[in-house]
């Protein structure tokens, strides 16, 4: 009799590497450093967090085959072996002041990495969470957005004591055996496996596939490209703010930039808090109705940006539109299933995150280039209004298709009863 492991353990394992991969995001860490150090200028020094997210997309777009094909283990091993590799090089970038060498650690190995690691455990957990799609998915997906406020401060602490080079040195090899670790834990369950105790048959408990397409069929089809464009405006947005949250904040609310620099801080942690809550409530809500509640929120809130010169307000409302920017990327996996089905949900995730790999070179562009043509934020802000009542057409729209495969499926399923054989 084979032993099934521990699902929850199973999950951890996906948060252990998430959370090592997503210290990407504290990459702002290195900024002032190597500038002061080496003589790079800011834009040198920002393009390699750009390369580092377009690779993350167009990686995971490419792997997501491998992923359902190979299974979590052997593509988890693969991003071990980039972003280590990747971490490793830049240390030595770093060390013979070569910023291309630099271009290609961290931001093609470590980039490469990122996309791997990312979708590795996604496809994985919604298999063994079947009656807890978006939770399971959010948990996993919340370490990717944790990981800046644990890396940050730990990474500040080794610059300021053994360098940058060695820094990045030590974080390779501390990434490398966390993430070798949640690896070889990760697997894939049995066929048709469903956690003991639940009834199948129960709608509320387990959600039920309409459909089963693979990655080149989904492509096919509309509604993929309505989650995708959702998916692209959402983070194009969000990530626009992020970029620009401190001195906007000094400009628009009148924040100190002690004040500012502790209000971004904070919004790390609604960033990886809103993954794990917003994808949790969607499995009670269903996955169309939150994403037209992102776009509600988020459509009133940069609209009354512009006119909120109280701090606390201005401060509040950042955050929760950061956490509505969190939970558009844990949600994206179940309502992938929802529409596709999970057969090969890794495939199709890996194609979705592109929009990913493009919003993180539009957003901050939009964002840079409007404020320095107009000396102001608002603008842009407006300009992002516009395109959230888009999205919000769009998760309209989508559930037309949904309505569709859903009559479709119960049409079929009614018709396969109706022709099967009688036993007596």
């Amino acid at each position: 009799m084979i032993k099934t492991k521990n699902r929850w353990l199973i999950a951890l394992a996906g948060v252990g590497l998430h959370i090592s991969i997503g210290s990407v995001y504290a990459w702002s860490v290195f900024t002032s450093p190597l500038q002061e150090q080496i003589g790079w200028t800011l834009s040198e020094v920002s393009l390699i967090f750009s390369i580092a997210i377009f690779f993350l997309g167009v990686s995971a777009a490419f792997m997501g085959h491998f992923v359902e094909k190979h299974g979590p283990r052997k593509s988890g091993l693969i991003s071990t072996i980039f972003f280590a590799s990747g971490l490793a090089l830049s240390g030595y970038a770093v060390s013979i002041e070569n910023l291309y060498l630099l271009y290609l650690g961290y931001g093609v190995l470590g980039g490469i990495g990122l996309g791997i690691g990312y979708i590795t455990p996604v496809s994985t957990l919604v298999k063994w969470f079947p009656d807890r799609r978006g939770m399971a998915t959010g948990l996993a997906i919340m370490g990717f957005g944790f990981a800046a406020m644990i890396a940050s401060p730990v990474m500040s602490s080794l610059i300021n004591s053994v360098g940058i080079s060695n820094t990045f040195y030590i974080m390779a090899a501390v990434y490398f055996v966390i993430m070798i670790c949640a690896s070889l834990y990760l697997e894939k369950p049995v066929e048709g496996y469903h956690p003991k105790g639940l009834d199948l048959n129960e709608a509320n408990t387990v959600k039920k596939d309409y459909v089963q397409l693979v990655a080149n069929e989904a492509i096919k089809t509309r509604r993929f490209y309505f989650l995708w464009l959702m998916l692209f405006i959402n983070v194009t947005c969000g990530i626009a703010i992020l970029a620009v949250a401190s001195p906007m904040g000094q400009e628009v609310a009148g924040l100190s930039p002690a004040t500012a620099a502790v209000m971004v801080g904070i919004m790390g942690v609604f960033n990886g808090a809103g993954r794990l809550i917003w994808a949790t409530i969607s499995d009670y809500i269903g996955r169309p109705n939150l994403y037209t509640t992102f776009f509600i929120i988020q459509i009133v809130i940069f609209a009354l940006l512009p006119f909120t010169s109280n701090a606390l307000l201005f401060m509040l409302m950042l955050f929760i539109m950061i956490s509505c920017y969190g939970g558009g990327f844990s949600a994206i996996p179940a309502y992938i299933a929802d529409l596709f089905g999970t057969k090969q949900l890794g495939a199709i995730h890996g194609y979705i995150l592109t929009a990913w790999a493009m919003a993180g070179l539009v957003g901050p562009f939009i964002v840079s280039k409007v404020r320095e043509a107009t000396n102001s934020y608002n603008l842009t802000l407006y300009i992002f209004v516009a395109f959230f009542v888009v999205a919000l057409v769009i998760s309209m729209i989508i559930r037309q298709d949904i309505r569709k495969i859903k009559t479709e499926s119960e049409r079929v399923n009614r018709v396969q009863k109706e022709s099967a054989p009688v036993t007596l």
